[in-house]
């Protein structure tokens, strides 16, 4: 029979390849295409665009929604709620004005932490408030836009003009925000480049303090969806034409902003929620293992006879906190007129805060801030607080 010795033939000649390349032959895998790297874009402002700045969830969702998944918003501050999953890491920092952000060289810091290629930029509202004029304001938004192209020279940048503003504090607000307004498309056409494009996208149009806000500066839900729909089309457009960067081996861990030294005037951009949201009960027993909390207090700005301070509270046990109160004594001829984060109640010198509803859950080492204008005689000084976690 020649059937046998073919067959053991066959079987010998095959032993012979070495294992490798008969696995070879048999199923070769195919190559899985390196992912992506995100366009990081990152969100500038105050608290418009912070505390908790909802446009940014509603944006960053519908960017999911549309394909545009490769996609990482970038900064040095985290999601402060809005009731939906979302990319919530900005640079949003409630009370800032652009033009400190700028004189204090504040941006590089932030820049160096998160590489961005896209940054939207929403800013200026306190500056308008302070009544600093248009042009100071724009020498600010040249010096950061030049330090976004030190960070990277092919930098996109989308630039709102403000939406609308009338608090009750400031009648002159709204038309200090026209004045801005209307200088902004001349000093983008100057400053853009073809490297670095700068594109303006009008938020004023059409947007009304009255129905789109909830004090006279800052959106609620309708407003929030309206500067949503005005940064998406901007912005996938310049998604258009970036080539993602890489984020540097060794980057710096973020470590948050310095303080800010503010002018001589009040200068706030209060994020107060709107009424009724729900606070967290004091604890009434120990608070959960592993869950703890401080609290700092200090004064960010003074003028004749007022000043307007802050309290950092920080989550400083191994578990994640539900909610914190935060308390403390005001010294004598001191007095509380506004705040904003934080559900506050005073009763003589004795003041007791407490989260509102998006930024009790602190994650360990994880912040959040209130701010406050009060009233003083003689100088304002700043109390010690006590923070008690649930």
């Amino acid at each position: 029979m020649l059937r046998r010795p073919f067959l053991s033939a066959l079987l010998a000649a095959f032993a012979a390849v070495p294992l490798t390349l008969l696995v070879g032959l048999v199923a070769t895998p195919a190559a899985h295409p390196a992912a992506a790297t995100p366009v990081r874009v990152m969100p500038l402002g105050d608290s418009i665009t912070g505390s908790p700045g909802c446009w940014r969830s509603l944006l960053w969702n519908r960017l999911q929604s549309t394909g545009h998944t490769d996609v990482d918003f970038v900064g040095t501050l985290g999601p402060q709620g809005c009731g939906q999953p979302y990319d919530g890491d900005n640079e949003g920092h409630g009370g800032y004005l652009v033009t400190n952000v700028a004189n204090q060289n504040l941006l590089p810091g932030w820049l160096a932490a998160t590489h961005p290629d896209v940054v939207l930029m929403h800013f200026g509202t306190n500056d308008v408030w302070s009544n600093i004029p248009p042009a100071t304001i724009l020498t600010a938004y040249s010096k950061l836009v030049d330090q976004m192209r030190a960070s990277n020279p092919t930098m996109r940048i989308i630039v709102a003009k403000i939406i609308p503003m009338a608090p009750s504090s400031c009648a002159e607000c709204g038309q200090r925000a026209v004045a801005l307004n209307a200088v902004i498309d001349g000093w983008a056409a100057g400053k853009t480049t073809a490297a670095s494009p700068i594109v303006v996208v009008d938020q004023w149009t059409g947007f009304s303090t009255t129905t789109d806000t909830y004090d006279g500066v800052h959106p609620n839900a309708a407003g929030d969806q309206k500067m949503s729909d005005r940064w998406y089309p901007a912005l996938v457009a310049a998604l258009g034409g970036v080539t993602p960067t890489s984020t540097p081996t060794g980057s710096p861990t973020p470590t948050g902003p310095p303080t800010p030294t503010g002018p001589p005037s009040p200068t706030v951009s209060p994020t107060v929620p709107p009424t009724g949201s729900p606070t967290v009960d004091p604890p009434t027993t120990s608070p959960p293992a592993g869950v703890a909390c401080t609290a700092s207090y200090r004064i960010t700005n003074h003028w004749q006879g007022g000043h307007q301070g802050e309290v950092t509270v920080r989550s400083t046990g191994t578990a994640r906190t539900a909610g914190w109160r935060v308390t403390f004594t005001l010294p004598a001829g001191q007095q509380i007129t506004q705040t904003w984060n934080a559900d506050l109640t005073q009763t003589g010198s004795a003041v007791t805060a407490r989260n509102v509803n998006w930024n009790g859950a602190l994650a360990p080492a994880a912040e959040a801030t209130f701010g406050f204008l009060g009233t003083h005689t003689g100088t304002a000084t700043a109390p010690t607080a006590t923070c008690t976690a649930s």
